[in-house]
């Protein structure tokens, strides 16, 4: 069996981080998201792999190559438009002779998920197996309502919930190649895209069976918005081997779930509070603390007394000296300046709110700090409020408040009254 895997969106909930990469290359734990869907398609024995690429194609393939890194074998097709779902599949058809796997590029799943829809899917030989799961707000997904194993209708975001049902469409399938057919009758959505869903309809019309197969809402996990990259990344660092492979100076601290990489230089009175991920040749301290659910990329510097907690910093980051950083994403070759701090609470104590596709959206989350783009810069003593994203190439200037979001290519100062009268500042010895 081969395996299909959807990567061509834009990603557009994941500005900034998406304006310069696609979101597949997104590290969480340390590694692209890309790279543990891999994982668990590979533990579940397949090896065989098509991508679906359109958006900064040229950044995954350079990425993914041939396969042979992983020790699989990939093939490319580029969506020419991104017309939906039934669309991009269409394109995966001259690679295919019998059922395959359908899943997305941006999960964190386990095998063992692909494994149950394997088996389903042999047990009673239908057109299409689905994995479906439980959700407390089944209303914001694909609602699929089953009787006796078997899938009796799905409602794409349906307004209001009609039936009793709480499973939802959880975004993997095994399907059988007579989808080609269906997929060439399937009309654009009320979204005004060509759903898979709507192909799988089609073929319940001409009396095939689509298959269910409920997995716990645990074992998968859909990165979608920004801040859904703190609960990848926490799900990954909670599973990683303790192991030390960096050079560790005198009285450094280390306690729980710790993997440091080749050449990584650990500074005196450095504390590490598990799990944590740095990667190689990066250095940190003197005297910093790393707290738990922290993943640090490749080449990063962060320097004396530095406090980073629960976030993920990027590869070529230079965090300078006195800084904080709390849950925050920290993109590829920015820049901090010394004593930058990056707030993680609000003060009234009430729930972060970010800006997602130009509406203000409730996080959930009462510690959430700022989501910075590549290659940003901040002078010394830099604020950023919780929640901002920064885009990519911007400047921050010294001593600068950043409250609201900024956009790419920006540059930010805190503004200063040349003309003010400095006499008051005066003062006269006796």
């Amino acid at each position: 069996m081969k395996a299909v895997i959807l990567a061509a969106g834009k990603g557009t909930r994941l500005y900034p981080l998406t304006e310069t990469r696609p979101k597949h290359l997104v590290p969480v734990g340390g590694r692209p998201i890309i790279d543990h869907v891999l994982g668990a398609i590979k533990k579940a024995g397949i090896t065989e792999v098509i991508f679906i690429v359109n958006y900064r194609k040229t950044q995954l393939r350079n990425w993914l190559g041939d396969g042979s890194r992983y020790n699989m074998d990939f093939k490319y097709s580029v969506q020419k438009q991104l017309k939906g779902t039934a669309d991009a599949v269409r394109y995966a058809e001259p690679f295919l002779s019998e059922a395959f796997l359908l899943t997305y590029g941006d999960w964190i799943l386990d095998a063992k998920v692909i494994d149950a829809a394997i088996k389903k899917h042999e047990e009673l030989k239908p057109a299409t197996t689905m994995v479906v799961t439980s959700v407390a707000n089944p209303q914001e997904y694909g609602v699929v309502e089953i009787k006796d194993s078997y899938v009796t209708n799905i409602v794409e975001k349906p307004r209001h919930l009609q039936g009793s049902s709480n499973l939802v469409n959880a975004g993997l399938y095994i399907i059988s190649k007579e989808i080609f057919k269906a997929i060439a009758r399937t009309e654009r959505s009320i979204r005004n895209e060509l759903e898979i869903t709507d192909s799988f309809l089609h073929l319940q019309k001409q009396g095939k069976r689509i298959a269910a197969v409920e997995v716990v809402p645990e074992s998968m996990f859909d990165v979608g918005l920004l801040w859904d990259l703190f609960t990848a990344n926490s799900r990954v660092l909670s599973n990683i081997t303790s192991e030390v492979n960096g050079r560790l100076e005198e009285d450094v601290r280390i306690q729980g779930l710790v993997r440091i990489e080749e050449n990584v230089r650990i500074r005196s009175g450095t504390y590490i509070e598990g799990p944590v991920f740095i990667g190689q040749g990066s250095d940190i301290g003197p005297n910093s603390y790393l707290r738990p659910f922290t993943s640090v990329g490749e080449d990063t510097r962060i320097g004396n007394a530095c406090e980073i907690k629960n976030c993920i910093i990027m590869n070529r980051v230079h965090i300078g000296h006195l800084s904080y950083v709390g849950d925050s994403i920290i993109g590829e070759g920015c820049n901090f300046g010394a004593g930058t701090k990056v707030a993680n609470y609000r003060f009234d104590g009430e729930n972060v709110k970010m800006k997602v596709k130009n509406q203000i959206v409730d996080t959930g989350r009462r510690k959430l700090g700022s989501v910075l783009g590549d290659n940003v810069k901040t002078g010394i003593g830099a604020l950023l409020m919780p929640g901002v994203r920064v885009g990519p190439n911007s400047v921050i200037g010294p001593n600068t408040i950043v409250l609201n979001d900024v956009p790419a290519n920006s540059t930010i100062f805190a503004k200063q009254t040349v003309e003010e009268d400095r006499s008051k500042y005066n003062t006269t010895k006796s």
